[in-house]
């Protein structure tokens, strides 16, 4: 297995946690925060979610008032959101994962993310030069282009998409071409074990990281390939979907996350995307925790009878009774007629006690079903759509 990229892989617990408070606590002022007194109380905090972004980006152009140094680019992302990006070493900490996948001095990337106002291509191209790659700036298409300059300059690593690379080497076997890739980096899309076997199968080694445009590297895998490895300059957790409310250790949920990136510091940004923590450590020595990797989108609004249902409105809904445990609202369909029923979590007796709340909260009558406590799964799916659309 590889050596760790630097000493913060190993660290303690208990000095992870006080050096990510210390950096964290230096940050808070810049977004109108105090200090906290431990990691616990971040919970606390607001969530930032894509929609307010964008919005205070509409307001107070171009990052919507977040406070930006060692600016050196301006990348937009749909919605449109702005994002910066700098040129210091490993800015997006793409480094530690490429360093993981066996990438360094010795290795020429091709570059296959895409370099044109979106910022994947740079993020990849920041990290290899921090582990001391060439890099290839190839982006995607012309494809028997990419095959004759991977083979002329004799590329080694693959960086991009999980089934880009696929399609690369369907062209160079097509073409006659040998290629000398031997190691694989991709993010930005689902990595299904028959896709891995196949480069396996070719002699190539793959691995994936779980990184956005606004925070950079969040998560990533070694090659223990048991689970991702949280980044040593985030904080992640697990939430509720649509709240800023942790779920207990190893439920699904929301992911959120606080850059300590003092370039740019996003606290309690709420990624959209669902997954759990896992218990221990990795078998490869590195101390952090670790999540199960990309689970499904936590954004589950629904439209139902011609209205859209938030997971927010849920959440509202369980706020108002303390009675509530949790609840979930599921889709179906009678005949050609939507359906909205809503379990509800409680030791309560009496579903009518919580028609008028629904009423109010979900802007729809539905039907309401009393689910004893524990009964509902722990997937992190507040709204379920279980209709049909063949």
């Amino acid at each position: 297995m590889n050596t760790h990229y630097d000493d913060l892989e190993t660290r303690s617990a208990d000095q992870r946690a006080a050096d990510q408070l210390e950096a964290l606590n230096a940050l808070l002022p810049s977004h109108g925060f105090d200090p906290l007194g431990d990691l616990a109380e971040l919970a606390k905090l607001p969530a930032l979610r894509k929609s307010d972004l964008s919005q205070r980006q509409k307001d107070e152009p171009p990052f919507g008032g977040v406070p930006v140094s060692n600016l050196a680019h301006i990348f937009q992302s749909p919605g449109p959101i702005y994002e910066p990006g700098g040129v210091t070493r490993d800015w997006w900490r793409m480094g530690r994962f490429l360093h993981a996948a066996g990438i360094g001095t010795t290795d020429i990337v091709q570059n296959c993310f895409g370099y044109h106002l979106t910022p994947a291509g740079m993020i990849f191209e920041n990290g290899a030069r921090a582990v001391g790659a060439v890099v290839l700036p190839a982006g995607t298409g012309q494809t028997e282009l990419q095959v004759q300059a991977a083979r002329d300059v004799g590329v080694t690593a693959y960086a991009g998409t999980p089934d880009y690379l696929k399609v690369i080497l369907e062209k160079a076997d097509e073409m006659g071409v040998d290629l000398g890739i031997v190691k694989a980096a991709v993010g930005g899309g689902a990595l299904f074990p028959s896709l891995r076997q196949y480069y396996l199968d070719r002699g190539i080694s793959c691995l994936q990281c779980y990184a956005t445009a606004d925070l950079g590297n969040i998560a990533y895998e070694s090659p223990a390939m048991e689970g991702m490895i949280l980044d040593e300059g985030v904080i992640v957790e697990i939430v509720t979907p649509g709240t800023g409310d942790p779920v207990a250790a190893g439920e699904v949920g929301e992911v959120l996350v606080t850059s300590l990136n003092p370039d740019y510091p996003l606290v309690r940004f709420a990624t959209g995307d669902l997954s759990a923590m896992m218990p221990g450590q990795s078998p490869c020595g590195r101390t952090n925790a670790r999540i199960k990797g990309w689970m499904g989108r936590a954004d589950q609004t629904t439209k139902i009878k011609g209205m859209f249902v938030r997971p927010e409105q849920v959440a509202a809904l369980v706020a108002k009774h303390a009675e509530i445990d949790r609840a979930r609202v599921v889709a179906s369909r009678d005949g050609e007629m939507d359906v909205m029923t809503v379990l509800i979590e409680t030791s309560a007796k009496d579903p009518a006690a919580f028609e008028p709340s629904i009423a109010e909260t979900l802007k729809l009558k539905g039907r309401v079903e009393l689910v004893s406590p524990g009964e509902l799964p722990r997937d992190g799916l507040v709204i379920e759509d279980a209709r049909s659309y063949d």
